[in-house]
Formats: C-alpha cells, structure tokens, sequence
C-alpha cells in the first residue's frame, strides 16, 4: 500500500457511478419531488374534460402554465446566483404545494376554471425553481472529472419521475383511491421529496451566493439573456430545443382523449403507454450522447432528432389508429417516438463549443428552449385544432422537426470558437465543464 493509498480513500459505489456524494440525498429527494409532479401528466387533461372543461380551455390551461414554467426555467439560474440553490430550491417547494392546495381546493373540487388557471399558472413556478436549482447546485458543487455524470443523473431523476413513474403511479393509484385523491398524494410525495433533497443534504456552496461579489445583479440576468443575439448559432439552438419536446406537451392535452376514446385504451392502459414513451426517452438519452461522440453531435441531432421525430410523430397517430387498440404496436411506436425525441440531447454538448467562452450563459439559452417547450405545445393545440383536428396538429409538428433539421445544419462551430478551444487544450483547461447541463 502506497502514501497515495492511505491519504486517498477508495471511492464509495455512489462516487463510483458518477453520483457526487455530498449530494446524494439531493437526487433521491428529486426524483420523489419529479414523481409527485408527474403524477398528473397523464391524466388531468382527460379529467378536466370529462368535468365539463372544453379541450380549447385545457390547452389554454397548459399553454399559460407552460409560459410560467419557461419564466421559471430561466430565473432559475440568476436567482441561484444571487441567493444561492438552496435558497431558490424552498422558494420552489413552498410555491408548488402552497398554489398545489388552492387548484385543488378553490379549482378543481368547486370546478371554477379561472381559480384553476391562476392557481395552475403560478404552481408553473415552482417545480422549475426547485429543480433547475438543483441542477446548479450540481454544476457549482461537482468536481469538472464528475460533471457530465452527475448532469446525466441529474436528467435520469428528472425525467424519471416526470413523467414515467409519476404516470405509474398515478395507472395504479386511480383505480384503487380516485382521481381526486391522486392529485392529493402528488402533493404529498412533492413535499417528501423536497423534505429529503434540502434537509438531507448538506453541501455548504449551496447555501451561499454563487456569483462574485462584484458582480451586479444587473450583470447577473442580462448577460444571461444578451447571448441570444451576440452570438445568433445560440438563439437557432434554443430554437430547435423548443421544438425537441413541444411535442411531448402537446401530446400530453391531445393524446389522453384520443388513445382512450379513438383508439380504445382504458385510462390505466394509457398511462402505462406514457410511461414506456418515457422510459424510452430516459435509455436513448445516453444512447443519443454515446452515439454523438461517435458520429457527431450535429449527425446525432439532425438525422436521428429531427429527422426521426419527423416521421415518429405521424407514426404515433397513424399506427395505433390502424391498428385498434392493439397495445404492443402502438406501445413499440411509441418506444420509437420517444428514441427520436432523446436524439436532440447532443444539442447541450454542441452549443457549449459553439461559445466555449460563456458556457453557462450559451447552456441558459437551452435552458430557457426546455421551458418554452411546455407552452409552445399546448399552444400549438390551442390555435390550431379547429383547423384540422388532432391530424392537422401532428403534421405542424412533423414539420416543424423538419425546420429544427434545417436549423440544425447551420449549427457548425465557428473558427473564432475552435481556435479559442485550440488555445484552451494547450494550456490544459477542462472544455467540456457544463457541456450536459441543459437537456
């Protein structure tokens, strides 16, 4: 045994994984706080509608909470820096249950749909807060060797719990308590979830201010934002990021009603079919990345993503509606629907060498495309449903992933940013720090 031996413990299996220690109770917590708000993703639609609430008002519903939770995604950062994670992270656990309460209470038991659209629209704030301010917790408190890791199970608990077993829960709950109850029991895990990342962890740059002292508060949130149009390959990437998973929002107010009344699923056989859509997306999620190093970030996004969900979005309304009910198609269909929306995820380590000098900043313009992403879907429904119905929506999609292709191709790294990066590497700084950041 060697000096290095002794003074060097051996890492634990956690460590060994990817997950940082300190932060474990973080992740666990998390995941619960994703289940809890999962929980109804697969099912309020359905239940607003068979209550007496029209399609076009849940969409509208969606599309106003969605803008909500792009604002949030945004702030998220900034705020962090200012106050610290853990400070941003309570602010989101207390708006999610406090507004939880009040849209069930004062909305969804009295069936008054403004009281739920206010009180829907500002719970919008707070799973991003909590969530994303996790994330640069993460990004503050991880060494640069664990970060890409620690970012990717950062997006398995995200992801997992909204809404692949938030949907579970919710398949086996509803049969055995209601519906009603079950939107009470998402309050309840949200809360333990919260309970266990911030009063089990404690990892002390959370607790603190991130930025420098110096650094105004002006200086925070705009150079966050001005990146946008200094450096325009940015704004093109937050663009193709909103499209990356509109869909999934849209499907999420249109799908419920049609698989269950057009196709013929139960509410439970739905549900489950969300969450293999999502366990899916979860897999490829690291496929995608694996392959990106391989054959190339911009490949990966362009002919797997937008090319894939392209045709995997008319896939998923035209074969299951051919094949009525009939739940091993329309199940491998929306295995690969979900593939095709994982592809994009090489966008977060492409765009971080497209301005390798403002990282953070370029990975916020992800960050603020994932939360626009929520509103644009269920907008999309809203505008143009009376148009031609659930078929016309899925060929505006289908299209749009067509424009991301096109997008896409202009997303190659400029000279000034590879020669920065050359310079970089020779005096051996890490380039890849944040690359995972933003999904």
């Amino acid at each position: 045994m060697t000096q290095t031996d002794i003074l060097l413990p051996r890492p634990s299996l956690v460590e060994r994984i990817g997950i940082p220690r300190p932060l474990l109770w973080g992740f666990v917590g998390l995941l619960l706080f994703m289940v809890g708000d999962g929980v109804e993703a697969g099912y309020l639609a359905p239940y607003l509608e068979n209550h007496g609430v029209s399609s076009r008002d849940v969409a509208f519903l969606f599309t106003i909470y969605g803008v909500a939770v792009s604002i949030s995604s945004w702030l998220s950062g900034p705020l962090s820096d200012l106050w610290g994670p853990k400070r941003v992270m309570w602010i989101g656990l207390a708006i999610w249950a406090v507004f939880e309460v009040v849209f069930l209470m004062a909305g969804i038991m009295t069936g008054n749909y403004m009281v739920m659209l206010a009180a829907y629209t500002l719970r919008g704030l707070g799973y991003p807060l909590f969530a994303y301010g996790f994330l640069v917790w993460i990004a503050a408190a991880t060494p640069p060797r664990q970060l890409g890791s620690a970012a990717g199970w950062f997006w398995f608990a995200f992801s997992g719990g909204l809404p692949t077993l938030g949907s579970l829960f919710a398949s086996a709950t509803i049969p055995m308590v209601g519906e009603v109850p079950t939107f009470w029991l998402s309050l309840v895990l949200v809360v333990a979830g919260g309970c266990v990342a911030l009063l089990m962890t404690h990892e002390p740059r959370g607790a603190s201010r991130l930025a420098p002292p110096d650094v105004s508060v002006r200086g925070i949130f705009f150079g966050s934002i001005s990146i946008l149009w200094r450096e325009p390959k940015t704004f093109m990437a937050m663009i193709i990021r909103t499209i990356n998973t509109s869909s999934e929002y849209a499907f999420l107010v249109i799908m419920p009603a049609f698989f269950t009344k057009v196709v013929g699923f139960t509410l439970s056989q739905w549900l489950v079919l969300l969450s293999i859509v999502f366990l899916s997306n979860i897999l490829f999620n690291l496929m995608s990345g694996m392959l990106a190093d391989r054959l190339g970030h911009r490949t990966v996004v362009s002919v797997a993503g937008c090319l894939g969900a392209a045709i995997s979005v008319p896939a998923f309304y035209y074969v299951p509606l051919a094949y009525h009910g009939n739940f091993l198609v329309a199940a491998l269909v929306g295995i690969f629907y979900g593939a095709t929306i994982a592809a994009f995820v090489p966008l977060s380590g492409l765009v971080p060498q497209i301005c390798p000098k403002e990282k953070a900043a370029a990975l916020s313009a992800l960050g603020l495309g994932a939360g626009a992403s929520t509103w644009v879907g269920p907008a999309i429904v809203t505008w143009f449903q009376s148009w031609h119905g659930i078929e016309g929506i899925i060929w505006i999609f289908s299209g749009l992933y067509v424009f991301a292709g096109v997008l896409t191709l202009s997303l190659s790294i400029p000279e000034h940013a590879r020669k920065y990066m050359q310079q970089a590497r020779a005096r051996g700084e890490n380039l890849h720090e944040g690359a995972a950041a933003f999904h």
